[in-house]
């Protein structure tokens, strides 16, 4: 008995959202169009649209669509093309959004 009333007194602990993070030289981004085959144009939290393509270890594993967000890793060389590292989940976007590291973007309407 005494031990149902302390199990029904406890709070239940709260869930923990894990989220990863861009490091180093990767960026958020959102896609904006698939453009065909494993290749994207994707708007960059650092004002830069990209065009970005999914390395072939991850094509079956990503499913992308347009306004997915996603963590770019920008190629060295061209910094106007990158990979797609990362696609994140409605609650991470979520959890993203409340902490203030994506901006929400207004409606025009």
């Amino acid at each position: 008995m005494k031990s149902q009333k302390k199990r029904e007194e406890q709070a239940p602990p709260e869930h923990k959202v894990r989220v990863k993070l861009p490091k180093g030289k990767e960026v958020l981004g959102i896609i904006e169009q698939r453009l065909g085959g494993n290749k994207m144009m994707v708007n960059c939290l650092d004002g830069k649209t990209r065009n970005c393509r999914v390395p072939g270890r991850l094509k079956r594993a990503l499913w992308l669509r347009p306004e997915d967000v996603v963590i770019i890793q920008p190629w060295e060389l061209d910094d106007t093309k990158g990979d797609v590292i990362f696609k994140y989940r409605p609650n991470q976007v979520a959890w993203l959004r409340k902490k203030g590291l994506l901006e929400t973007e207004a409606t025009e309407f």
